[in-house]
Formats: structure tokens, sequence, C-alpha cells
């Protein structure tokens, strides 16, 4: 029989969500049947799949040590890294950073410790915020991402109460994000407020806008306010209505201007060999519109967070041309 006891940074989840954490060589199905038949209980006594674990609680396993032995994931790398971060706001929950284009927020498969995530691990490791050896749930995590070749802010949580909570914030759009760009042509419309259905392909990692509800397609809703236009190219501030994968790059390439430097969803042979290696994007503000104060987070409400617009690589070379 094993015992574990639950942490701050594991109370406020189901059970069997935690057990997937904590318990990695246990399969679904026996770990359901396990609870089923009490051989897993918390406090001695019978629970529920669904039980809300609280901080103290005691998970008592009667179960085979071999659904133990499965290795944890070796985090002993974060304490050799030297972070790299822009950090534009940061307390006790959360901490906001500036990812620069060309940054992976997540691992992918050769991504290694090169990624925002990583760096923010092993800052808040080295500050004594986080240490992984002690964890059985939690790691600091995202709770927004921005593509590999778009920069702005992306926010972490330090704690498991501050990532239900800004996620579900997230979900109930509670938070505004601003971004500027620079597209190809010259807009009829100085602001206008755009509609339509985007729908995924997965397999290519790309989407596809239409004018009309359609199949399998989601609603979107951008916003956007032309700031200066030269040569052919229109600096824009975008306010994200809505916010599905590839909205802006996809929206505005869709009605015909397609953003500076975007090989996904414009022509840019072009702009490479002008040296536009990223799309002129950059998410550089955001808006906690909370609706009220509750929770840990209340204490954001109305802030607003922004980067200064001429640290942002388009933005000032755009604004000097004439």
């Amino acid at each position: 029989m094993r015992e574990i006891t639950v942490q701050k940074n594991d109370a406020g989840q189901r059970l069997d969500k935690f057990l997937t954490k904590a318990v990695k060589g246990l399969p679904l199905s026996l770990m359901y049947k396990f609870i089923r038949i009490k051989k897993i209980k918390v406090n001695r006594a019978r629970t529920d799949q669904k039980y809300m674990l609280q901080q103290g609680d005691v998970i008592q396993l009667f179960i085979k040590d071999e659904f133990f032995d499965v290795p944890a994931k070796d985090k002993s790398a974060l304490h050799s890294i030297v972070p790299k971060l822009d950090i534009v706001y940061e307390d006790d929950n959360i901490i906001l950073c500036n990812k620069r284009p060309g940054v992976l927020v997540h691992e992918d498969k050769g991504a290694g410790e090169n990624t925002l995530i990583m760096h923010i691990q092993a800052y808040l490791a080295a500050k004594g915020e986080y240490n992984p050896e002690e964890e059985q749930s939690f790691s600091p995590a995202l709770c927004n991402r921005i593509d590999r070749n778009t920069g702005g802010i992306v926010i972490a949580a330090k704690n498991a109460e501050a990532l239900r909570e800004m996620n579900q914030k997230i979900k109930d759009d509670e938070i505004s994000k601003f971004y500027f760009c620079i597209a190809h042509g010259t807009f009829e419309k100085r602001q206008d407020t755009l509609h339509g259905w985007l729908r995924k392909d997965a397999a290519t990692n790309t989407v596809r806008v239409f004018d009309k509800k359609t199949e399998n397609a989601k609603e979107i809703i951008t916003k956007y306010r032309v700031l200066k236009t030269s040569h052919d190219l229109s600096l824009l501030e975008v306010e994200l209505v809505t916010g599905r994968t590839h909205q802006i790059r996809a929206h505005l390439s869709h009605i015909g201007h397609p953003l500076l430097g975007d090989g996904k969803y414009g022509v840019n042979r072009d702009d490479k060999k002008d040296g536009y290696k990223y799309q002129a994007l950059y998410a550089y503000k955001l808006v906690f519109s909370f609706a009220n104060t509750d929770g840990p987070l209340g204490y954001l409400k109305d802030k607003v967070v922004k980067l200064n617009p001429d640290d942002i690589w388009f933005y000032k070379e755009f604004g000097n041309k004439s």
C-alpha cells in the first residue's frame, strides 16, 4: 500500500486527473476500476473519481508497486539552464514574458531546453519558487500560446490555483488581446470589424476562412485599425475578439491583405528577399477585463500590460518610413 498526501498545488483538481499525473504507470481503465472496488481511497474512505482534492487529503492506493515504477521526467536539466527572459510583469502568482520571434513556447522533438516554458521553470527554480523534486502533479505552465515566428506577451502561472483561474478567465473572454502587424496593401476602410468562419486542418497545421457558416468551422471576429500606410504596406492595431488558430494571419489574408513575411498565408518570396524572416505580427498588449475581483487573481481587474512599441522589431522601422 502507498499513500500520497495532497499538497497545495495538487488541491482543487479531480482525483482521477491527479492520479494520471502522479501515478503515470496506472492505466486509466484500471484506475477507474480500483476506485470503484475501493482499492483507491481518500482519507481511508470510499471515494469517487470526480472527488475534488483538498490540501492535506491522504490518498491510499492498495495496488502493485509496478504502477509506480514508471520513471518521472527528469527535470534536473532545469538547474543547468541560464534563464534568458524578457519579463514584462511578475507577481506571486503569474509572470508575463515578451517572447521573441523564433522562440518555441513548448517542447517539440528537437526543441530541447530552448523553449520559453523551460526557461521560465528554470528561472522560478533558481528563485526558490518552484522545486520540481517536491511537486507531485504541477509544473509552472503557460496560459496562452503564440506561434513560433510571432512575438508577444505570454502568460505563465506559478501555481496551480493561478493556472486554473487564469485559464478560466481566458475561456470566459475576460482578457483582451491586442496586436501590431504590417499587412500588404492599402485598406479601403481605416477601421473595421471582420466576421468570418475558420476551419482548421490539423494535418497541414493550416486554417481556412469562409464568409459564411461552414461545416466544422468556428466563428471568428477580428477588429483592426490602420495606424499608417506607406509603400503599399499598412501598419495595423488588431484586437482579437475571438482567439482561433492563426486567426489574424488567415483573416487578413482572406480579405486580400496577407501579413508581411508570412509564408503560410501569403506569398513572401519578395519579403524574404527584403530580409523578413518572420511574419510582422506582435502581441503587444493585454487588458485584464475581469468581471469582478473574486478569486485569487481578482487584483488584476482592469490591469493593462503592454510593450513599448519601439521595442517591436518592425514598428519603429515602419514608423520612420515616409
